[in-house]
C-alpha cells in the first residue's frame, strides 16, 4: 500500500482535535476563503503558528495532514501522477501540506490536486517565501489565494489579556517579542528565543541557498542588528564581514525571503536633495533582533530604546496593514541635510509621514519642506497614542 508504513508517523495524519491558542487576526479571513475554488496559501516565518492556525480551523474536522520537512512525504509528493495523488489524498476533502517548499515541484503537485480533485480544498503553508512562491506562482496562477502570518501581534495580545495586561507588559515584549513560544514561556524567553535564532532561523536560507559559510550569514546578520532605524550601506557591511558587496546583498535578500528581516527604500519625489536610493532594515520581531546581538536587558538599562521602539512600530503596523489587507506603499525619508521622516505611507495618493518617539515629552521636528512638497500630513507616535497606528482604535 502506496503510504501503509507512513499512517503512524506524524507527517501524514487525520486529525481532529482541538489547540488554545491567542486569537489570530487572520483566522476568520482563511475560514472564509475554504471552499471557494481556490487553494489556500499561508506563508511566514517558522515558529509563528502557521500549523497552529489550520490545525485549529480545521478542528472538529477530519483533513489529511501532510508534513514537507518529512523525507517520505517529499518522496512521494516530489513528481506525482494523478493515480498517486489519488491513492494519497483518499477520501480526505480538505488536504493540509505544511512547508510545502521544502517539496520539489509542489506548484504542478498543487495544480493537479486543484484542477482534477474539485471537491478537495488544498491549503499549503511554508516558511520561504521566494521558494514556495516561485514554486506555485506560475502553476498556481489564478488558483490560489495567498495570506501571510507573522509573530502574534500586539492587537491579538491585546485582544487576548486584556487593554492593561497588554499596556503593563509593553516593555517586556520590546525586549522579547511576539513569537507565541516567547509569550507563552515567561522566565524562559532568553532560551526559547535563542532556540529559535540558532535552530530555525537559518534552516531554511541553509537548505535552499547551500551557504557554506553560515557564519558570514550570521555576522550580516548582526550588523543588520546594530543598525535597526540607520541607513544600510552594503560596503560597509562588506569591509566589517570581509566578504564583497555582492555576496552582502544576496544574503540580505535570502534573509528577507525567510522572513527575518524586511526593508524600507527611501521616498523621493519632488526634491533635489531627497536621498533617493537608500533603504534601512528592519526586524519581524524585536525579540530576535536582541537575540541576535544576545542583549536582552531590560528597557531601563538599554541604550537602544529608540531603535526598539522604531522597529516594534513598524512590524506592527506591517502585520495591520496585511491583515487588514490594507494595500500600502512605505517607504522613510531623508534629505542629503539629514531632514528625516521616520516613516511614510502612500495609499490611494495620499502621502502620510510618522515620527516616533517613545517619550511622549520628546519633540519631533517636522521638516516643513516634506510636509509642503507633498501636502502631507505628518503625525508623531508615542507609547501613549500608538494603539490607533497599529490598528487598535
Amino acid at each position: 500500500m502506496l503510504f501503509g508504513e507512513y499512517t503512524h508517523r506524524k507527517a501524514l495524519l487525520l486529525v481532529n482535535t482541538k489547540c488554545t491558542m491567542i486569537q489570530r487576526l487572520i483566522k476568520n479571513k482563511l475560514e472564509q476563503a475554504l471552499f471557494k475554488a481556490k487553494t489556500i496559501l499561508l506563508i511566514g516565518p517558522r515558529q509563528v503558528g502557521k500549523t497552529t492556525l489550520i490545525k485549529e480551523i480545521l478542528s472538529g474536522d477530519d483533513y489529511l495532514f501532510l508534513d514537507g520537512d518529512d523525507p517520505l512525504v517529499r518522496t512521494y509528493l516530489n513528481s506525482p501522477n494523478t493515480k498517486e495523488i489519488e491513492t494519497i489524498i483518499g477520501q480526505a476533502k480538505v488536504v493540509f501540506i505544511d512547508e510545502a517548499q521544502r517539496i520539489e515541484n509542489i506548484g504542478l503537485t498543487a495544480k493537479i490536486i486543484h484542477d482534477q480533485f474539485k471537491d478537495v480544498q488544498l491549503i499549503l503553508s511554508g516558511s520561504s517565501a521566494l521558494e514556495l512562491k516561485n514554486h506555485t506562482h506560475e502553476p498556481l496562477t489564478g488558483r490560489k489565494r495567498e495570506f501571510n502570518l507573522f509573530p502574534i501581534s500586539y492587537a491579538e495580545y491585546e485582544h487576548s489579556t486584556g487593554f492593561l495586561n497588554a499596556a503593563g507588559d509593553l516593555e517586556t515584549r520590546l525586549v522579547y517579542g511576539f513569537y507565541p513560544e516567547s509569550i507563552t514561556s515567561r522566565g524562559d524567553e532568553r532560551e526559547v528565543l535563542n532556540e529559535i535564532s540558532q535552530s530555525y532561523l537559518y534552516r531554511d536560507i541553509l537548505t535552499l541557498a547551500n551557504i557554506k559559510k553560515p557564519e558570514v550569514l550570521e555576522k550580516i546578520l548582526q550588523v543588520l542588528a546594530f543598525q535597526i532605524g540607520s541607513e544600510v550601506s552594503y560596503n560597509e557591511i562588506a569591509q566589517l564581514t570581509g566578504v564583497d558587496k555582492n555576496t552582502v546583498a544576496n544574503y540580505i535578500h535570502l534573509l528577507e525571503i525567510s522572513y527575518i528581516i524586511f526593508p524600507l527604500t527611501s521616498f523621493s519625489r519632488n526634491l533635489r536633495n531627497e536621498i533617493k536610493t537608500n533603504r534601512k532594515i528592519y526586524f519581524y520581531d524585536n525579540g530576535i533582533r536582541n537575540a541576535v546581538i544576545q542583549n536582552f536587558n531590560p528597557i531601563e538599562l538599554r541604550d537602544d530604546v529608540g531603535a526598539l521602539w522604531e522597529n516594534f512600530l513598524i512590524s506592527e503596523r506591517l502585520k495591520h496593514n496585511s491583515y487588514s489587507r490594507r494595500f500600502v506603499n512605505k517607504y522613510f525619508w531623508r534629505t542629503k541635510q539629514q531632514q528625516e521622516i521616520d516613516y511614510v505611507e502612500e495609499a490611494d495618493g495620499k502621502i502620510t509621514g510618522y515620527e516616533f518617539k517613545w517619550n511622549p515629552k520628546a519633540k519631533a521636528k517636522i521638516p516643513s519642506n516634506f510636509v509642503e512638497a507633498y501636502s502631507a500630513d505628518v503625525q508623531v507616535i508615542s507609547k501613549d497614542n500608538f494603539r490607533a497606528f497599529i490598528g487598535l482604535e
